[in-house]
């Protein structure tokens, strides 16, 4: 499981922990070593059977289009930071973005795949709950917070929307435009008003926008919600914002943190698995089928395609080895590894991909546990922690090229997309649940949005892509604006899908029946901004 539910960062030096990894050795807990913070999943007794336990979130409800606007003079993307973007998200995807109009599982040497939310997925209606009960019962009963917080309503769960930003000081969630604006924000789950929204913010970058030169989306001063294990951590942390300025007199400023890193400690110890001990892993290991969704036999068939076809197949995890074993025997049956040539767990994303060798060697595994330090990777297997700079050396000897060809399937645009694309330069595949709502429908007959003489988005669907509070995950309205023809914009998320993704897709199942040749089209400067989603926006 592979990122922080509850939404981690670096706080004071400790870095989190995904479910059942070991501190890392040397020193490399600090920000500057892990890459602004690798976040891990959370999690509590079963949901529905524990006291005091957290309502389902409401089940998917139909998808509905809803308009996208005009295109705003950009930058090409072969430039990947427009002038008022985060410094740190440049250069390196510039070869990318100049490449072909189109995009090819066969012309690759290598495919690459995330574990959590990408092969493996969640049955979020029931996942949801049971994260954030975890987080809300060490709160609880560990740190002291009000009682209130195990009580969740199926409508408390439209506060989660992928995409926003908690400032960690004041306690406010904001959701951030393109261009670094903000369109809209609440303290805590309190909506603000237009009024209280232009008088604290105006028409200016947020504050954090420009100033941080690290990595995007962890800082010790706020926290990016981009996956579906972080938005139960949204609700709880908006949840903890309300009862603490509730019952202390409106308190403006939060330390509360501290505590939600300390929950992610409690309940994920490396021998938290092993030893059955924690809220998460006894619940996953009682029920999965309960959380977890089977890959459909078109998806194992696929694999075996990929893999019949001459590609290395590449599993990369940040889930530890225990824990990925038991997920991808229940998904894929318990000769999967077969599938693999290589596979790296404890992979601790997006520092895999930015870190040096020195910084970050592979381990040998002997029964799910670190053994040994590697001083170089020489052939396939299964290992622990590592460095695409080691394991790109590795396929440069497996498919006797001196640049082999990767793509890297992944649901985490902090952990999976953007560092495979800006630190490795591999093509990525960003798996995309709000795309859900399009499946079926048949790309050949689609059109460019702009012959149309409209502007789409692509379909939406909970939980939670259109969100009564905070509207769509891809595009929004400018407060005070709406009902002006220039009232539309793209959000922040959207444009880093557009920036570092060569295609976003629902899910494998989506792909898993085209054939291996078949041309997807890119996202690139020269393409309408919803080019590169499959299937296409009809």
């Amino acid at each position: 499981m592979h990122r922080t539910p509850a939404g981690c960062a670096q706080v004071s030096g400790t870095h989190c922990r995904r479910p059942g990894r070991r501190p890392d050795r040397a020193g490399r807990g600090t920000p500057a070593a892990r890459g602004a913070g690798e976040a891990c999943p959370g999690a509590v007794l079963r949901a529905r059977d524990a006291p005091g336990a957290a309502a389902a979130p409401p089940r998917p409800a139909p998808s509905r289009p809803v308009l996208l606007p005009p295109a705003r003079p950009s930058p090409a993307t072969s430039r990947p930071c427009a002038p008022r973007t985060l410094p740190a998200e440049a250069p390196a995807s510039a070869p990318l973005a100049a490449m072909a109009q189109h995009f090819s599982l066969a012309a690759c040497d290598v495919v690459g795949f995330d574990l959590d939310h990408t092969l493996c997925r969640y049955n979020l209606p029931e996942s949801a709950p049971l994260i954030y009960n975890c987080f809300a019962q060490f709160l609880v009963k560990e740190r002291g917070y009000h009682k209130e917080l195990l009580t969740v309503t199926p409508e408390d769960w439209d506060f989660c929307c992928k995409g926003l930003a908690l400032d960690l000081e004041d306690g406010t969630f904001i959701k951030l435009a393109d261009d670094g604006t903000v369109l809209r924000a609440s303290h805590g789950t309190k909506m603000m008003t237009p009024e209280a929204l232009a008088e604290a913010y105006g028409k200016k970058e947020w504050k954090h926008f420009v100033s941080d030169t690290g990595m995007p989306c962890r800082s010790g001063k706020y926290y990016f919600y981009d996956n579906y294990f972080d938005l139960p951590g949204a609700l709880l942390c908006a949840r903890v914002v309300d009862s603490l300025t509730k019952h202390n007199s409106g308190q403006k400023t939060f330390d509360f943190w501290k505590d939600i890193v300390a929950g992610i400690q409690h309940n994920f110890k490396m021998s938290a698995f092993k030893e059955n001990c924690g809220l998460y892993f006894p619940e996953i290991k009682r029920d999965p089928g309960r959380y977890l969704h089977s890959c459909p036999e078109s998806v194992r068939k696929w694999l075996r395609q990929l893999k019949n076809a001459g590609k290395i197949l590449l599993l990369i995890t940040s889930s530890h080895s225990d824990y990925c074993r038991l997920l991808c025997e229940y998904i894929l049956g318990n000769d999967f590894a077969d599938l693999f040539d290589i596979v790296i767990t404890n992979a601790l994303k997006p520092g895999f991909f930015s870190h040096l060798p020195s910084q970050r060697p592979f381990w040998t595994l002997k029964n799910d546990e670190e053994q040994e330090v590697l001083p170089s990777l020489d052939k396939p297997g299964w290992y622990s922690q590592g460095n695409a700079v080691q394991l790109y050396e590795l396929l440069k000897k497996m498919t006797g090229k001196p640049e082999p060809k990767v793509v890297y399937f992944g649901d985490s645009m902090h952990s999976d997309v953007f560092p495979a694309r800006h630190y490795s330069n591999w093509e990525t595949v960003l798996i995309l649940e709000e795309l859900r709502g399009q499946e079926g429908g048949n790309p050949e007959e689609s059109e460019p949005l702009e012959k149309k003489g409209k502007f789409e988005e692509p379909k939406a669907k909970p939980l939670n892509t259109l969100s009564k509070k905070w509207g769509s995950f891809f595009i929004d309205s400018i407060s005070g604006l709406e009902n002006t023809g220039d009232s539309l914009v793209y959000t922040w998320s959207s444009k880093r899908i557009n920036t570092y993704s060569t295609i976003a897709i629902p899910s494998i199942e989506a792909i898993a029946e085209l054939p291996l040749d078949y041309k997807f089209t890119r996202f690139s400067s020269s393409n309408s901004k919803t080019a590169g989603y499959y299937p296409l926006v009809h």
